[in-house]
């Protein structure tokens, strides 16, 4: 009896041993302490949206913020995403999805802020608003499905959300996305960039090839423009819910290569 005893005792120890190892092998290295990555939610949405993305961010020693802009204009949004770059200690990469890509052109001069990262988002230059980029293009089957309130804020409709925003989600994913939509002043716009931060900052760009909302071919062309870094991913609007660790890896590479 002692002896299966010491035999169980002894097996249990090398399993523990064992589980102990592949734990460790298995944990990302945090390896990036220090350094502080900065998200900037786009229109119809607000910080949540990157609520698969932090952990995995986290999960490498990056000091995680998501702004909670307030839609109301690029100066107002501009304002809150600087005010979240100040209180981050140390080098900041700053990350925009969507309408957040105007917001970090314009947010992103700042010292601290070593590297830009858009995810399926707009990248306007000098002078450029996002009306000024979509002139002459189509208008997408999603612009028919716009709310406004009374103070001329806009969300999108339930359809608009299972069809063009995220139909890549799960019925239930979709329905969070539709109950949490950030309101979007319909003036944002025509809201213009006045020093986008991508000539000064080296840029990576997120593709979402089955982008519905901005167009996978806009997304290539000004990933180009802006020679940036570029991964493609085959997801929809919101890759950072759909396609989260495709997403942590394009910020983890910027943080990686920041100085």
């Amino acid at each position: 009896m002692k002896s299966l005893i010491r035999k169980c005792a002894a097996s249990a120890m090398l399993a523990g041993t064992l589980f102990s190892l592949n734990a460790a092998q298995a944990a990302p290295p945090q390896d990036l302490k220090g350094k502080n990555v900065v998200l900037v939610h786009g229109a119809f949405a607000d910080g949540s949206s990157w609520e698969k993305v932090i952990p995995l961010l986290e999960a490498r020693g990056l000091h995680v913020v998501a702004v909670q802009n307030p839609l109301s204009s690029l100066a107002d949004d501009a304002a809150a995403t600087k005010r979240a770059i100040d209180a981050q200690k140390g080098p900041v990469v700053l990350v925009g999805h969507s309408w957040g890509g105007v917001v970090i052109s314009q947010a992103g001069n700042d010292d601290k802020v070593k590297a830009l990262v858009y995810v399926a988002a707009f990248a306007p230059d000098n002078g450029q608003s996002v009306n000024d980029m979509l002139k002459g293009k189509p208008a997408p089957s999603w612009a028919g499905e716009l709310q406004k309130d009374s103070g001329n804020f806009l969300t999108l409709t339930s359809k608009a959300i299972d069809d063009d925003f995220a139909q890549d989600l799960s019925p239930a994913q979709k329905r969070v996305v539709a109950a949490t939509q950030g309101p979007w002043f319909a003036g944002c716009t025509d809201d213009k960039v006045t020093d986008a931060a991508w000539h000064t900052k080296p840029s990576y760009f997120v593709v979402a090839d089955k982008d519905r909302m901005i167009d996978p071919r806009l997304q290539d062309a000004m990933a180009g423009q802006i020679k940036a870094n570029v991964m493609h991913v085959g997801a929809s609007h919101v890759a950072m819910l759909s396609q989260p660790q495709a997403v942590a890896n394009a910020i983890i590479e910027a943080a990686a290569k920041a100085q």
